[in-house]
């Protein structure tokens, strides 16, 4: 199980650690800018990640399935069927990025915020479209076991945002531009290695070109990945609505810079646990393909017992160090001390959503999967 799930895990921490940093970056350039970045990365970003992730998902069982029932030739088109598929609904929620200020006033954010929120989500467009291919690639790789070429990529990629946003914003001084900028270059950067990856011929059973029957039956696609994905979406759209409300708390400011550091750090964390579920869903995806179902069941209980221990262990990191993990990302006194004050309620967060993860994704993969 391991040996599936550690790339999986490796490769969500880094993809969602390259978020983390650029918002440490941008802590230490003012206050204002934390809060614009937080509520864009809390609200826009996650929101439209949540769907894309849903409807990603099928994509890990449809290729899962074809593997394991040594379909080899559907799941190149499985995968041009994602594409297909996620781009659209990817262009289809490009507005709420480019109608992002007045978007937040609606909701009743300050000015100064919703206009600081516009700013940052303008540059989050490339990352949209990175989101569509990261997604799907890396669970099409995972699918024929292929885990240790995404882990390696993904690492080697938050690696080179680490030095590019030190080098950017610290060294050359650029600001929200050089943190921005870091973030999409080595983002795509990793886009392109799966590309060469996967066209190069190193796929040569699975990937056998573009083809024509990637257009067809993409309605049951589409309806699998509502099923499946609807659990986890909810997951990371509850961090939006606590995110909208902090905004009208008084100091906005403040509140929602500090709420924001604790829901990062906690969905950081929760990548582990969704690593477990992305990996693990190969070893159930590839014994249900083989009519195992009995094996299928067997490796939720070793993922949830696994996924408990961790939980586990974070729940006591964070009470041990949360009165000083917000200096990371801010040096600002008023954000430090309420982030201390929700130390507690953060590490039981954190130690739920190792369960919860696990508990959602799989057995909804059982029930339609099967």
């Amino acid at each position: 199980m391991w040996r599936v799930a550690f790339p999986a895990i490796l490769s969500r921490v880094t993809s969602y650690g390259m978020l983390v940093v650029t918002q440490i970056f941008v802590g230490h350039i003012s206050q204002l800018d934390l809060s614009g970045y937080a509520l864009t990365i809390n609200v826009i970003v996650l929101f439209v990640n949540g769907i894309l992730l849903g409807m990603s998902s099928a994509t890990e069982t449809l290729c899962g399935q074809a593997f394991g029932a040594k379909q080899y030739h559907m799941m190149g088109i499985y995968l041009q069927r994602s594409w297909i598929v996620d781009l659209v609904v990817a262009t289809i929620l490009s507005p709420l990025f480019i109608f992002a200020t007045p978007l937040f006033k609606l909701l009743g954010q300050e000015d100064d915020i919703a206009i600081a929120a516009g700013n940052f989500s303008l540059w989050f467009l490339p990352i949209l479209y990175y989101f569509v291919f990261s997604m799907t690639i890396q669970m099409y790789l995972q699918a024929q076991l292929k885990n240790m070429i995404i882990g390696w990529m993904s690492a080697s990629s938050f690696v080179l945002h680490v030095l590019l946003s030190w080098i950017f914003v610290i060294k050359l001084n650029l600001g929200i531009p050089g943190a921005m900028g870091a973030l999409i270059i080595s983002g795509w950067s990793m886009i392109i290695g799966l590309f060469i990856y996967i066209f190069g011929g190193w796929c040569p059973q699975t990937w056998t070109g573009f083809s024509k029957a990637a257009f067809s039956d993409i309605l049951p696609v589409v309806k699998l990945s509502i099923s499946s994905g609807f659990m986890l979406c909810l997951e990371l759209w509850y961090n939006a609505i606590i995110l909208l409300l902090a905004g009208y708390l008084k100091n906005a400011s403040v509140a929602i810079s500090a709420f924001s550091i604790c829901l990062n750090i906690n969905a950081w964390e929760f990548m582990i646990p969704l690593g477990f579920l992305s990996g693990s869903c190969v070893r159930v995806s590839n014994e249900l393909g083989r009519g195992n179902a009995k094996a299928a069941k067997f490796s939720v209980k070793v993922v949830l017992s696994t996924s408990i221990c961790i939980g586990v262990f974070f729940w006591i990191l964070c009470l041990v160090f949360g009165h000083d993990i917000a200096y990371l990302f801010t040096s600002d006194e008023e954000v430090v001390e309420m982030v201390s004050s929700l130390s507690v309620l953060l590490a039981f967060s954190m130690f739920l959503n190792s369960v919860q993860a696990v508990l959602t994704g799989k057995y909804s993969q059982l029930f339609f999967g099967h």
